[in-house]
């Protein structure tokens, strides 16, 4: 069974929701506020989170971010009832793999909670054989999940990773949106194309100290992973 943190202070949706999970084969720990859900963190070990955005002592966003620092490779999905776009570009930035406005159906929720933990799975066998790859004046540690500058050590997420090893096998090429999108999300959808954006923003940042590496956009087309491999 796989195991979810549910942090919702709503008492009655969270134990509805929590039985429902379970008819599915999910093992859930419920927390009532955000403080408690990051104290259970911290204890026990889980296969997703799914946090409600408005919440006592510790907002999901909060939680969020204190749970990346200590592992930035759990999957989570935001819960909320406001329709906010700048929540919703908010929890994307934070590298939320999903944000579900209340009210929603269980089985869509289920749906995705099995997409995402499939997406995870997939994203393993991407890693190659070598640990470590040189990308421009950058040397790329894909089992620490490290980009290593001169005398300065940056460690990416998992879905980071997974978009950067896949830009670097297609260097100086133009990428249809799409391809990337099937190749690291595992589909196209809306969402997907959005969290792929917020993505390759970070992996800018992170590779901006080279300016011999570029990560151009190219309008209602794609992308291309501009690489100067005589560097």
């Amino acid at each position: 069974m796989k195991k979810i943190l549910l942090a919702e202070d709503d008492t009655d949706f969270a134990l509805v929701l929590k039985q429902y999970l379970a008819l599915h084969d999910y093992d859930v720990t419920w927390t009532k506020d955000g403080e408690e859900a990051l104290a259970m963190f911290q204890k026990e070990s889980f296969n997703i989170g799914i946090f409600d955005v408005m919440m006592p002592k510790i907002d999901g966003f909060t939680l969020a971010e204190k749970i990346i620092q200590l592992d930035a490779n759990v999957p989570f999905i935001f819960l909320t009832a406001k329709k906010m776009k700048e929540d919703k570009l908010k929890g994307l930035k934070l590298g939320a793999d999903d944000y579900i406005v209340k009210p929603f159906e269980a089985d869509e929720l289920v749906l995705r909670l099995n997409n995402i933990l499939k997406r995870s799975g997939q994203q393993a066998v991407t890693v190659p054989v070598s640990t470590k790859i040189p990308v421009g004046a950058y040397v790329f540690d894909t089992k620490r999940l490290e980009l290593h500058f001169e005398n300065s050590i940056q460690r990416i997420t998992e879905k980071e990773a997974a978009l950067l090893l896949f830009l670097i096998n297609n260097s100086n090429q133009l990428l249809k949106r799409e391809v990337v999108l099937k190749a690291v999300w595992g589909n196209t959808d809306f969402f997907s194309g959005r969290s792929m954006d917020v993505y390759i923003s970070k992996l800018r940042k992170h590779l901006s100290d080279d300016q011999h590496i570029a990560i151009e956009s190219i309008r209602n087309i794609g992308l291309e992973f501009k690489l100067d491999r005589g560097m």
